[in-house]
């Protein structure tokens, strides 16, 4: 029988950060004069005594290493939980949304997904925007541990290529570990200071710069204002955070790579070239089209053009213009890119680029074995022969995340949502991008207008995209309680 307290140890360590983080907002509310500030001293204190009961109720042998089960509880549990906490500032606050709209809205924060339920933010007090901007921010911090330390432990969709990066060499693994962890970390903290810095420095106020920092850098995509970027219309301020949404699709590897004065080894990358190559050549296909069809000026369509293509691509979802209302060509590349994400190890979500890359090295040596049926050919990644479970892993991986995007996407239809609706809303949700297309859902749009059931199936589409498919499916098969 699976031991719980550990599982649950972790959770209730996990809402009393929360229950700190809700300071924040409170702090700031409280010194602005706004009377919201109770409602986050509230949430905060219901969701500390949540967490302290776990904790001091489930004390256990913390030396004992968690096993695949209870790591997988404690993966899917470890979203789950928080999102149905961070709700209550937005159900108790001045916005007054529906347990389902705050849920909606919190674990699209906690995803990094950016979709929301909320409208006239240009009016919302400070305190309830910056807790926003702190979901996502706390997320990707999360999604970053999850993708370095957790994945390639469970072998979720071809993930262990990246273990030995974690855990080489065996009796150097604790203190590595925590060299890698504190360095990510001051990275994850450094980028987004700068970020707010060059924000401020460029003419946003500091909430708008703080918050824009903390969205960007998570590739969350929520902010201040109903028209995103678009409010401050400054190519100063899109190109600052067109550079921190790229750097964030980026893997925090590389950081720690880069920290170690090995910059030879990030530039041979090549996830990181692909990556870059892919957001490159769909930037400029679109400003092309932008130049030739809509007669932008070059460098205008080159701010817009490439501000989007990085924007969908890492999950981001800021927006400097609305281009629901652009047609053929580059709404089919958002749509495609939207699939694809960022690289793995990073807070971008997605089918991820190294999947695509492990399918191409092997269907290369799949087609050079028909020239040469009786050679012996081995795909590789970064110089480095694929296991075939590897392989197999990623197959089944993309698999199944085609399956639930098909069938997300017939369940929001059958709820009453048209074709363009439910295929970028389940598109939306699956690789955590936040706006999807058409008139409700555009760029310009909001998910207030969709049924409640919808805002629970995409809140779990999120859920389930951001916790890689696999995990919450090992879950819910039956042997996976039995002894």
């Amino acid at each position: 029988m699976i031991d719980f307290r550990p599982v649950l140890h972790i959770i209730g360590v996990i809402l009393c950060l929360l229950a700190a983080a809700m300071l924040v907002p409170a702090a700031v509310d409280s010194l602005a004069g706004n009377g919201q500030w109770p409602v986050f001293i509230a949430s905060g204190g219901i969701t500390l005594v949540a967490g302290l009961g776990l904790v001091l109720g489930t004390r256990c042998d913390g030396r004992r290493p968690l096993s695949i089960r209870q790591a997988y509880l404690a993966a899917g549990l470890g979203w789950l939980a928080p999102s149905l906490f961070a709700a209550l500032p937005f159900a108790l606050g001045s916005s007054a949304l529906s347990g389902v709209d705050a849920f909606f809205e919190a674990t699209s924060g906690l995803t990094t997904t950016g979709s929301t339920v909320i409208t006239s933010l240009d009016h919302m007090p400070a305190g309830l925007l910056l807790w926003r901007g702190l979901l996502q921010w706390l997320g990707g911090v999360g999604i970053v541990i999850m993708a370095i330390a957790v994945l390639p432990v469970l072998n979720v969709g071809g993930m262990q290529m990246f273990r030995v990066e974690v855990l080489s060499a065996r009796d150097r693994a604790a203190p590595r570990a925590a060299r890698i962890g504190s360095t990510l970390i001051a990275a994850y903290v450094g980028l987004t200071a700068v970020m707010a810095l060059a924000l401020w420095l460029a003419g946003m106020n500091r909430l708008d710069a703080v918050v824009h920092a903390m969205s960007t850098i998570a590739t969350g995509g929520f902010s201040n204002h109903d028209s995103s970027m678009a409010f401050f219309d400054s190519a100063t301020m899109d190109f600052i955070v067109f550079c921190g949404m790229v750097l964030g699709g980026m893997p925090f590897m590389a950081f720690f790579t880069l920290a170690q004065g090995d910059w030879r080894r990030v530039t041979a990358d090549q996830q990181l070239r692909w990556y870059l190559g892919l957001l490159l050549l769909s930037g400029l296909a679109i400003t092309l089209w932008l130049i030739d069809v809509h007669h932008y000026g070059v460098w205008t369509a080159l701010r817009h053009g490439m501000f989007t293509v990085a924007s969908v691509m890492t999950g981001t979802g800021l927006t400097t213009v609305d281009y629901d209302g652009w047609a053929g060509m580059p709404l089919a590349i958002l749509f495609l890119l939207t699939f694809v994400g960022g690289c793995a190890g990073s807070t971008a979500s997605g089918i991820k680029v190294f999947r695509f890359q492990l399918l191409f090295a092997n269907a290369v040596v799949q087609i050079r074995q028909l020239l040469r049926p009786h050679a012996v050919m081995v795909p590789s990644f970064n110089t480095k022969p694929i296991p075939k479970d590897v392989l197999t892993s990623v197959m089944g991986f993309i698999f199944v995340y085609a399956l639930s995007f098909a069938v997300l996407s017939m369940m929001l239809a059958l709820l009453g949502l048209d074709f363009v609706t439910a295929l970028s809303a389940a598109a939306s949700a699956l690789s955590n991008v936040g706006p999807g297309l058409g008139d409700i859902i555009g760029p310009g749009g909001s998910f207030a207008e969709l049924p409640d059931l919808a805002k629970l199936l995409l809140a779990g589409g999120m859920l389930f995209g951001r916790l890689e498919m696999v995990i919450l499916l090992v879950i819910c098969v039956p042997s996976f309680w039995k002894d």
